[in-house]
């Protein structure tokens, strides 16, 4: 039966691995998940990682679902020895949840995966082989993230994060002056192999576990967003590469999660700030980062604002489409049985014919 927690995990670092973990050949993988309200979608990932080769342990950390997903969360743990679940009993946020997952986590490698993602076969076993390449340094890689259609999703593989890209991007100057760069990779040409980036996405990220921790794994004042910026940094920091892998592609569906936009997008704010906060710490430093303040709330809310409009407007689109078929249908029901009259009443009924005896 596999093991659950019903705290937070263990308060030590890295967990004891055994006297051959040095000697092992192939890394084991330990798949991190932080799930709060996330919705249906959660069984279709869950059950994805479970059946995907090349993972070998399942670390599933629970904020906060409903009671029936709770249940059928707990029945698929009994079942699977590879299944860690764990049940923190509030929503303590991202990054507080990955670092709870890496710690009881115990496979060579951890990789963060978001809740509303789906792995497919071949990716982990992709991941895997990229990672024995890059040897025990330390270093991150990001897998590509699609939209169900196949499509590159945004900020799968970004730039560096400056108060100037931030600017361009959040006011969409790199739209309407090519040499002004933003955040955002994606629109460029796919790579054939993996390459390095400034950042990847902390949505599908892979990192050596023991660096990851040794690093003081995400920092947690980072409730929701912008902690994979910062841990990209840290790498880069401390002498490591962040690298994007195009080979292992990962279905995201993203905007499952029960909670709002507004709350979502808000914190993702506020993570920008205490971004520029914390590696930006000069005096005029801190008065830009202040000035942006309002355009970052504008920017990221407006969006929140759009695409709810966008949405919307779909919806009602695809209700007139809707009801302009039921008219279609209705009116041709009216219309049938007049037009199904025959022109000769004198053949509406069949003639019986008397055969002279």
């Amino acid at each position: 039966m596999a093991p659950r927690d019903s705290g937070v995990g263990s308060n030590e670092r890295v967990l004891p691995r055994g006297p051959e973990t040095g000697a092992t050949v192939e890394p084991r993988l330990s798949v991190v998940t932080v799930s709060w309200q996330t919705g249906p979608r959660l069984v279709e990932a869950v059950a994805s990682i479970l059946a995907a080769p090349g993972v070998d342990e399942f670390v599933l950390v629970n904020h906060g679902n409903p009671p029936e997903m709770i249940q059928s969360l707990r029945a698929m743990a009994a079942d699977k020895d590879n299944f860690v679940l764990i049940e923190t009993g509030a929503n303590l946020g991202f990054s507080r949840g990955c670092n709870i997952g890496a710690q009881r986590a115990s496979g060579d490698l951890v990789f963060f995966l978001n809740p509303d993602a789906v792995l497919a076969k071949g990716v982990a076993s992709r991941l895997k082989a990229s990672a024995r390449e890059l040897g025990d340094s330390i270093w991150a890689i990001g897998a590509r993230i699609v939209n169900a259609d196949g499509s590159e999703q945004r900020g799968g593989r970004r730039g560096e994060l400056t108060p100037w890209s931030a600017l361009i991007t959040f006011l969409g100057l790199d739209h309407f002056i090519p040499a002004f760069k933003g955040l955002h990779l994606e629109t460029e040409a796919l790579p054939d192999t993996i390459v390095p980036v400034p950042v990847v996405s902390g949505a599908a990220m892979l990192m050596p576990r023991r660096g990851f921790l040794q690093m003081g794994g995400f920092d947690e004042r980072y409730f929701l967003h912008v902690e994979d910026v910062d841990i990209c940094r840290k790498v880069r920091e401390c002498g490591g590469t962040v690298w994007f892998e195009p080979r292992a592609s990962i279905v995201h569906y993203g905007g499952t999660s029960q909670s709002s936009p507004f709350f979502v997008e808000t914190h993702k704010a506020l993570g920008f700030i205490k971004y520029f906060w914390k590696y930006y710490p000069g005096a005029l430093e801190r008065l830009t980062t202040m000035a942006m303040m309002g355009p970052i709330f504008g920017a990221i809310w407006g969006r929140v604002v759009l695409l709810q409009l966008r949405n919307r407007i779909r919806l009602l689109a695809r209700r007139r489409r809707a009801f302009a078929r039921l008219r279609r249908l209705e009116n041709h029901r009216v219309s049938r049985p007049a037009d199904a009259r025959p022109s000769n009443p004198s053949s509406a009924s069949p003639v019986s014919e008397t055969r002279p005896l």
